[in-house]
Order: structure tokens, then sequence, then C-alpha cells
């Protein structure tokens, strides 16, 4: 009898013990399997776009369907549209003080204060300044402090005239062995668009543009003008060119000054980029490229061409200061269009964004309407 009893209890607790285990080997049976997961890149081309009447006035009351868009001939989707006047905002000045500016400068000054006041409206937007000349340097590197720009902007300084008497030792060179003096001026205008577009425009999101016052004049600069567009443009970033004509600089050479106390260089010491030497990309000069005399007036470029050609291929407007239009309008202009601009984007099929650079094409469907936006891209691998 005891026997029997104690072979009913063990029945009863294996049979509780099956019927606990059951419900969860059908949970663990009826489990799917972990689903592959695949990632797929993208490639999201996006447009900065100002549309303006027959009468110039910017059209604010667009859609994507307002639009027809093409990428090297063949028709696209326009998937993103906006017009966000609030996304962040970088902003970089460069700022020509070649000898040939000296007499505009206060005037670019007195403008760029007002501007950035007006542009640096939330804590994400952020501007920085360049000045170039026979080097390039950053006097303020991205920062949304308006005192740490308005300092920036006040060490603006076109280099002093040469001292002749000083310029050169017995044997030719340099006095004191300064390797950084040079005989002749330089406008390193496409250096400066190459450097701001590739080392810090090219890491920032958002709204990007350049503004860029100068005589349009380069002399002596590593990168080609086509290299520097082209910066711009895999930066996705827009430059507007404001041409002050300035007068012509005096042959000779001068020293390798530095300007209101700011250390020479990129970002700092030696007066080069990225600095050391007073060459590029340090030490030594720079050979024969920014030295020498001035070219003559009949070989001399056209810096309102080059300004234009820089400022169409990436998006953006030439404008010339005059006494109708003065650089503080201009301005006025510049950020009247970077508030009302449209933010269009398509992704291009598998054919079209093959590695190199590819043409866009973008018009309006309304009568006498323009469209500025950049005339293409770069795809990479």
């Amino acid at each position: 009898m005891l026997l029997i009893d104690y072979l009913r209890k063990v029945l009863v607790f294996e049979l509780t013990l099956v019927l606990a285990v059951l419900p969860l080997l059908a949970q663990s049976s009826d489990r799917p399997e972990p689903a592959a997961t695949l990632s797929v890149d993208v490639k999201v081309v996006t447009l900065p776009v100002t549309v303006r009447d027959k009468h110039g006035q910017i059209v604010r009351n667009l859609t994507k369907d307002d639009f027809v868009l093409a990428e090297d001939g063949r028709p696209q989707t326009i998937k993103y549209f906006s017009q966000e006047a609030n996304l962040p905002l970088t902003l970089g000045l460069l700022v020509d003080t070649s000898l040939s500016q000296r007499n505009v400068l206060d005037q670019e000054r007195s403008a760029s204060r007002s501007f950035l006041d007006q542009m640096l409206a939330q804590e994400k937007d952020k501007a920085f300044l360049i000045h170039f000349d026979k080097e390039v340097e950053l006097l303020q590197d991205l920062t949304s402090s308006r005192d740490q720009l308005q300092k920036a902007l006040d060490a603006l300084q076109t280099p002093p005239p040469p001292d002749r008497t000083q310029s050169q030792g017995d044997d030719g060179s340099p006095p004191n062995g300064q390797r950084g003096m040079h005989r002749g001026g330089g406008t390193l205008l496409y250096d400066a668009v190459f450097l701001a577009s590739d080392e810090l425009m090219k890491k920032q999101q958002g709204r990007k543009a350049l503004i860029v016052l100068s005589d349009g004049v380069d002399r002596g600069s590593k990168k080609s003008l086509e290299s520097a567009i082209e910066a711009a443009q895999r930066a996705d970033t827009v430059v507007y060119s404001i041409l002050f004509k300035g007068t012509q600089p005096e042959q000779g050479g001068y020293g390798n000054q530095r300007r209101g106390g700011m250390g020479g260089g990129w970002p700092g010491g030696g007066g080069g980029y990225p600095g050391g030497g007073g060459g590029w990309p340090g030490g030594g000069g720079r050979g024969g490229r920014g030295g020498g005399q001035r070219p003559s007036q009949e070989s001399r470029p056209d810096g309102k061409k080059i300004l234009e050609r820089i400022s169409k291929e990436t998006g953006g407007r030439l404008f010339e200061v005059s006494k109708k239009q003065t650089v503080g309008e201009i301005y006025t202009s510049i950020a009247e269009e970077l508030r009302t601009q449209y933010s269009l984007g398509y992704t291009p099929t598998k054919q079209e964004s093959a590695e190199g650079y590819h043409r866009i094409t973008l018009t309006a469907k309304g009568k006498d309407l323009s469209v500025q936006t950049r005339e293409g891209y770069y795809a990479d691998r």
C-alpha cells in the first residue's frame, strides 16, 4: 500500500512537470528566427534653391510640383522639399587683405559686423573668418560667439608697404634669415576657397555659405580655380561673391607681418598653411608662384568673371559694390536669400549615381521664373 502511494505521488509530480514545460517548448519552437538586416547606402542630393520673378523679386510660395529636375539629361523625382529658415546656418567670411583692398577694408569690416549680428540668430548658427593675401590665415574658427567674431574682424589689416631698404641682405637673401618673406605680393583666393570648403564646410550639416570679399584676382595659389569650385561643390556650399575693385598694389615685396597680434598660419604659427615657416604647407616659402612683379594690366585676369564663375557654379550670386549698391545693401540681399531658400532633395538611380561629376538642371514651370542653384555635384564610390 505504501509503495502504491509512493508511485502515485511520483506520477503526479512528473505529470505536473510535463504540463509546466510543454508551453515553454511550444513557445520556443514558434519563435521566429532573427530577420536578416540589409544596410543600404542611399545617396541623397540636396539643392539650395532661390527662385525670382521677372522683376528680380524672390518667389516664396512654390511646391515641389512647380519644378522640373534632371541629372545628366535624365528626369529625376523630387522626394524631399521644404522651405525652412530654422535649419542651422554655417557662414564663412573670406576677406581679401591684399594691398589692392586697403582702401575698402574698413567698409568690409563694418558691414560684416552688422551681417553677422543679423545672421547668427540661433545657438546652432556658426561662422568663421579667414583673411587671405600672400597667405591664408584662419583668424577665427567656427563659433557662435559674436564677440569672438568681432575681435577677429578688428584684426583684419592689409600688410604694410615694403621697406625697400630692408628688403634683402647683401647676398640678395631675405634679412635675418627670415624665410617667410617674399618679394612681391600675393592673393591666394583659390586656396582660401578650397581650404574653407574642404577643411571647414565639408564637416558641417545644414545650410552652408561662403561670403568672398575680393577683387577676384588670384596671385600665387597652389590650387586652381577648378579645384576651388570642386571643393565647394563637394562640401555642398554656396559661394556669394562681393566684388570690390579696390586699387592696384605697388610693385615690390613686403614683409610677412602678423596682423593684430594674431598668430600666423592655419590654425596658427609660422605664417603658412597649416603653419610653420611662411610656406605651404609649412616651411621654406612658396617658390616662384607667389613672388615676382605683379602682372601687367594687359595680362591681368578679369576678377569679376572669376568671382561670377565661382558663385554661379556653386549656386550663389555675384554682387558688385558701387555708389548705387553698398556692401551693407548687398549683405541684406544675401541674408534674404539664405532665409528664403527652398531645399530640394532627390535620390539618383544607380545609373546616375556613378562616380564623378553630374550636371543638374532645375527649372520652374511658372512663366518668367528664374532658378538659382548649383550646377552639379560630385559622386564618390
